[in-house]
């Protein structure tokens, strides 16, 4: 299908976020967060990428269904988001739960939150609708997706990624014919099924899915009359539609998009503190996977008014420098040495300290002759002066979040309780 005809159909969808949930294996991280608000990149939340992508791909209805901890997306939202104009037929709509049927009645699951919408998704006319999941990491032209659903006439078109057979057992998989047409769905299956002719592959599931309005509308009807049902696309409306009508899969290769400097597909799930830590830091790299510079698909977020970065003093073993890292404005190196460290804007870092695979959020301080290592440090964390950590395993895991693979969550209230 033409790119014009694919725009087209963009303009006569609506998509549709879901941006509820808490991430819970990102620990500490989404205390005061939900998933799809919590940072990433420097500057950008992780919601950010399914909102850049419907925007690039010309959709310009937009509804984001809110539910855990949801003000800090709220008024990121409301900060960065505010561009659609009524005038030009565009619109982001915030739907926090328990607001649509009655007072009490929080979203049950993925496809109940969007029945709970369907009177405002419906009042404004989309010929389609795109389900998106609000907590991955990727670039994708969703007009390409919708193009293939439409010109296969399926009842739903669901995106998919490539993932080895081990991987594969955290998704929802699809078993696959020649014609992408999918012959069964299970969810976090033991023994996952593989690819026509790559038996190593698996297709999972990216929590997105096309559909015709009409037909969405109804099928969430008998869902929400269905007291069996749990109300999820991935557990109930996906299989039944696998096995008493069309649903077809839709690589996510065929749609990506990559830059000049990009190999291959790239879609992450920063969902635990281990992948969150990796996939900051990795942007690090001389050629990262993911092109964060790419103007030709750019990600959108609210962009905060701050001086340019500083780096000050020039002295042997006082030097402001930065190797192998990315520094967002606002951000002041004073004195410190960093290697392979992401600055989120406004941070600081005062003299003699030493930073090595920093992920530091927004306005966080590292205090002088600190040392600092394979760290994340949440939003505003005042790291005290002469503190070591990433060092020393055991006492790193008494006094602080530590995965297995000596990654250290580091939070302002595990700061205070020290004993220094």
């Amino acid at each position: 299908m033409s790119d014009i005809n694919s725009q087209r159909l963009a303009r006569q969808t609506m998509a549709f976020v879901l941006a509820g949930g808490r991430g819970s294996r990102l620990k500490e991280l989404t205390d005061r967060r939900t998933k799809p608000a919590v940072y990433f990149g420097g500057k950008t939340r992780i919601i950010d990428f399914a909102l850049s992508n419907a925007f690039n791909s010309g959709i310009r209805r937009v509804g984001v269904a809110t539910q855990y901890k949801a003000h800090s997306l709220i008024r990121h939202l409301q900060r960065g988001w505010s561009f659609f104009r009524a005038e030009r037929n565009e619109s982001l709509d915030i739907l926090p739960a328990s607001q649509q049927l009655n007072e009490t009645n929080w979203y049950a699951g993925t496809a109940d939150a969007v029945w709970q919408n369907v009177d405002i998704i419906d009042g404004y006319g989309p010929k389609y609708v795109l389900i998106l999941a609000g907590d991955h990491i990727y670039k994708q032209d969703y007009s390409q997706m919708i193009a293939q659903h439409v010109e296969s006439g399926a009842d739903v078109t669901v995106g998919c990624i490539e993932a080895t057979l081990e991987e594969a057992k955290g998704f929802g998989v699809m078993a696959v014919d020649e014609s992408d047409r999918i012959t069964d769905f299970v969810e976090k299956p033991a023994n996952p099924p593989a690819m026509p002719g790559n038996p190593d592959m698996a297709l999972a599931s990216m929590g997105i899915y096309v559909f015709e309005a009409k037909f969405l509308y109804d099928i969430l009807r008998e869902d929400a009359e269905d007291p069996r049902s749990e109300h999820d696309f991935g557990k109930n409306i996906i299989p039944k539609l696998v096995k008493k009508g069309t649903a077809l899969a839709h690589p996510f290769s065929r749609s990506c998009m990559m830059s000049g400097l990009e190999t291959k597909p790239y879609w992450r799930d920063v969902g635990t503190v281990d992948a969150f830590w990796q996939a900051n830091v990795d942007l690090t790299d001389f050629i990262p996977e993911l092109d964060l510079y790419d103007t030709e698909w750019p990600i959108w977020t609210y962009q905060e008014a701050t001086p340019p970065a500083k780096f000050i003093h020039n002295e042997e073993g006082r030097r402001g420098q930065a190797v192998s890292s990315m520094v967002s404005g606002g951000c002041i190196i004073s004195g410190s040495s960093l290697y392979r460290c992401l600055m989120f804007t406004g941070v600081r870092t005062h003299s003699f300290s030493a930073l090595e695979g920093v992920v530091a959020l927004p306005y966080s301080e590292v205090g002088r002759n600190a040392r600092v290592t394979n760290v994340v440090l949440d939003r505003g964390v005042k790291i005290p002066s002469g503190l070591v950590i990433g060092e020393d395993p055991d006492l790193d895991a008494k006094r602080f979040r530590r995965t297995d693979s000596g990654i250290c969550l580091v939070t302002q209230s595990m700061i205070d309780q020290l004993d220094l």
